[in-house]
Formats: C-alpha cells, sequence, structure tokens
C-alpha cells in the first residue's frame, strides 16, 4: 500500500459519506444505527466512532476501518439514496470496496465482503437488480420493448453482470446463482429473437454463451438435465457465433463435465472433448487450449488410454507455461487446476502415491471463494488415492471436509464423487469410523 493510493481511499470514504448527506456525527449514528438493525450492536458509542471515522478519512495518517465497521459501512453504501440496493459497476459499493483496496484491504476479504452483500441480497428477496443500476434497469426494459435500442453500454453491463454471478459459484448455493441468472437468460432469448443492430450481435452472442453456459451447469448441478441440456445447446449455437471458436470450446468443455456424470460411459464426454479441442486449438486463447488439453488427459484415462492421457497432459503443461499475456479469455484455470489434471490421470492408469501427491498440491492452492467447488471435488479425489494406498481412515478424515463444502454449494458433482467414494470404503462398514462417516453424509446430503 503506498501512501498516495492510502490518501485516496481516505478521500473517496469521505466522498463516499458526503454524497449520502452524512457529516461525521451523522455516520456514526448510522452505523450504530445499523449495527443494532443487524443484531450486532457496537460496544463504543456515537462520539468513539466517530473519531473513527475521522481516522478513516485523515488527510495525513488515514487507516483501514477494522472488519466489523466495514461490514457495517458495507451494508450502508449497498443501497442508494432512494434506499434501492445496487452493487454492481458504478455503484457506491463499488466505489467503497474501490477505497478499501487503496487503505491496503486484501483482494480475499473484499470477495467476502461483495459476497456477504450478494447472500444477503437474495435473502431478502432481491437479485439481478442488485447488479445493475437504475440506467441500466431502464435501459434494459428499453431494449426489451425494441431491441433496435440495444446499445454497446448496456451490453457491457449485461456481461458483468454475469461475471458477477460467476464470480459467487462456491460462495452461494447454485439454486441462489440460478435466480440471480435467469433474467439474463431471458433477456439474452428476447433479444436474440428480435431485430438487434447488426454490430451488436456479435457482442450480445458472447455474452449469450457465458450466460446460457453457466445456467446450463446452474441447471445440472441443481439436477434439472433436461434445462441443462437446452441451455448448453443454446450456448453452443450463441459462441458459433460470435467471431471466437475458443468460446465455443469454453461451451464443450463444460457440458462435457456435466456430461460425464449425467450419462453412463465417456463416449458423449468424449466427443464433446474433442469438439473443445479442436475450437480451443482454433481460437487465439493459450489458456482455453491448456484447459481443454487436460480435460483431454481425463477423458483418456477414464478410458484407459495411458499413451494418449499422457500426451494430452504434455501438450497442456506445454500450453500452461506459454506466454498468456493478453489472453482473451479471462479464466482461472492455473498450474493448481492442471495439478488437479495430473492427480486424476495417475488415480485412473498411474501410480496411487503420485496422484496422492498432486492432488494435495492441488488442494492447497484452491483457496479462493470461487474454487470451492472445485477444491472440494479435489479433495475427494485425494481420498479415493488414499484408500487405493490402504489408508481408508485417513481418507474418511478428508471426506468430512469435502462434505460440509458440497452441502454449502450443492455441487452435484462433489456428492456424486462422495458417494462413490463411500462405497469403496464399504469393506471397512464395520468400523466406527465409517459410521460417523455415514451418519455425516445422511445428516449433510440426505444420502
Amino acid at each position: 500500500m503506498s501512501v498516495h493510493g492510502s490518501l485516496v481511499g481516505a478521500a473517496t470514504l469521505r466522498r463516499l459519506r458526503l454524497a449520502h448527506g452524512w457529516s461525521l456525527a451523522g455516520l456514526a449514528r448510522a452505523l450504530v444505527e445499523k449495527a443494532a438493525d443487524l443484531g450486532q450492536p457496537l460496544d463504543a458509542g456515537a462520539a468513539s466512532v466517530q473519531r473513527s471515522v475521522a481516522r478513516w478519512e485523515s488527510s495525513k495518517a488515514p487507516i483501514l476501518p477494522g472488519e466489523r465497521y466495514q461490514f457495517l459501512l458495507a451494508h450502508l453504501y449497498a443501497r442508494g439514496a432512494d434506499g434501492a440496493v445496487f452493487l454492481g459497476s458504478g455503484s457506491d459499493f463499488a466505489e467503497y470496496l474501490d477505497a478499501l483496496a487503496h487503505l491496503g484491504e486484501s483482494e480475499h476479504r473484499l470477495a467476502e465482503l461483495r459476497t456477504l452483500l450478494v447472500r444477503t441480497t437474495t435473502d431478502v428477496g432481491g437479485g439481478l437488480l442488485a447488479l445493475l443500476g437504475p440506467s441500466t434497469q431502464s435501459a434494459l426494459a428499453t431494449a426489451l420493448a425494441d431491441p433496435r435500442r440495444l446499445d454497446e453500454a448496456l451490453l457491457a453491463a449485461m456481461r458483468t453482470a454475469v461475471t458477477d454471478i460467476n464470480a459467487q459459484v462456491g460462495s452461494l448455493p447454485f439454486v441462489r446463482l440460478q435466480l440471480l441468472l435467469a433474467p439474463v437468460i431471458e433477456s439474452c432469448r428476447r433479444l436474440l429473437d428480435g431485430p438487434v443492430p447488426e454490430p451488436l450481435l456479435p457482442v450480445l452472442r458472447q455474452v449469450a454463451a457465458q450466460a446460457y453456459t453457466l445456467g446450463g451447469r446452474c441447471a445440472f448441478e441443481t439436477r434439472d438435465d433436461v434445462a441443462s441440456r437446452q441451455l448448453y445447446a443454446a450456448a453452443t449455437a450463441a459462441a458459433g457465433g460470435s467471431g471466437a471458436p475458443w468460446r465455443r470450446a469454453v461451451v464443450h468443455m463444460s457440458h462435457a463435465l456435466v456430461t460425464l456424470y449425467s450419462t453412463p460411459g465417456v463416449d458423449a464426454a468424449q466427443q464433446l472433448v474433442g469438439a473443445a479441442v479442436r475450437d480451443a486449438r482454433a481460437g487465439g486463447s493459450v489458456t482455453v487450449r491448456a484447459r481443454a488439453h487436460a480435460l483431454q488427459a481425463e477423458i483418456a484415462a477414464r478410458a484407459g488410454h495411458e499413451r494418449h492421457a499422457q500426451s494430452a497432459l504434455a501438450l497442456a503443461w506445454y500450453d500452461m507455461d506459454a506466454d498468456r499475456d493478453g489472453d482473451p479469455s479471462q479464466s482461472s484455470f492455473t498450474a493448481a487446476h492442471l495439478r488437479g489434471f495430473e492427480g486424476v490421470t495417475q488415480l485412473h492408469i498411474g501410480d496411487p502415491a503420485a496422484a496422492h501427491d498432486y492432488f494435495a498440491g492441488s488442494a492447497a492452492e484452491l483457496i479462493a471463494p470461487r474454487e470451492r467447488v472445485q477444491r472440494a471435488i479435489v479433495v475427494t479425489d485425494q481420498a479415493l488415492a488414499r484408500i487405493r494406498l490402504d489408508e481408508p481412515e485417513s481418507a474418511a478424515e478428508l471426506l468430512h471436509g469435502s462434505i460440509d463444502a458440497a452441502a454449502a454449494t450443492g455441487g452435484r458433482v462433489a456428492a456424486i464423487r462422495l458417494r462413490r467414494a463411500r462405497g469403496d470404503l464399504r469393506p471397512w462398514r464395520r468400523e466406527d469410523w465409517f459410521g460417523d462417516l455415514d451418519d455425516h453424509l445422511i445428516e449433510t446430503l440426505g444420502a
């Protein structure tokens, strides 16, 4: 954190306070009242809180608000002057998070605050409108009534909303993500059916492909396979008209993963992965190409094709080590994710000890909220490796954490893998620790 950055953060906090019409004392009273409303009354009086506000906004040596005050300020700045919740780009809340970043707060903590406010919004029946400002809401209504009035600014806002929702995977249950996403999906469908300006069609298709793909995954995770297939078909068509083959590769990969767990065998998933690799190689994203090769390795390993799997892994690492500056994809696929694919490959066609170490290394780095679902899958696979190494009780210990993560997110893939791991532990079903694991699975996941 630089001195200049901290002064920028303090000035932003001061500007936000004044924009809401609060004096130092007024903001102090608002914080005290908000704490009481949330059932977390402050021990300090208004005068003490006012001194804290002054220190946050100091023009000489500002300090970062403590976590409790950060939470209270987040609730205050999540609402505009009209009392409506607005968390998206251009909101006071977004400015507030930027101020905290300038004052030295970590990205992890800022993500936590955003998740807390999105969760609160869905708790009280809000949704997508909290991610779109009043002007964007009005522009969307206008465009839906007359698609010829669609413009670049509205498309950018819709893309940001989808990105914001996608960022909550692992932090919010998939059923809530569906509620947030549904208005975007319906808006994309209606706009694509209308006479939108021709130059904007490729961008609209890009946004639609992102929304449909995330919607397809959410539908799968909530066990609506029919809706999932329909959304993936729509995503494939939209991405195909976006002018960027790597975007269609992303759709194919997501579709392949859900197909792997909703269709017997690996043939259907293998066809989708093959299509993903072809599109990725024709596209301009090295990151997407690395991920496509990694998934190709997993499918080949599951089919028992060792040479094909190892070749695909080598290509994935080659892509991963390439220069990715300017990569058009915003995918978070990293070396930690790729090590998870290395583990799966070893688990199916190699050494379970090597698989275990790959999984352990991957799980140790998958710590961001967005990676919670993936981490639960990796840890479950790590437990499978321990079972094959004749360490069943140690495997069960790992599975307890994965059960809690699967329950928190509603992740179907993690739940499927957990049940398979439980099946592999059946030879030890008379052990007390097996009974504890069984009870935890039944109480938490219902099976």
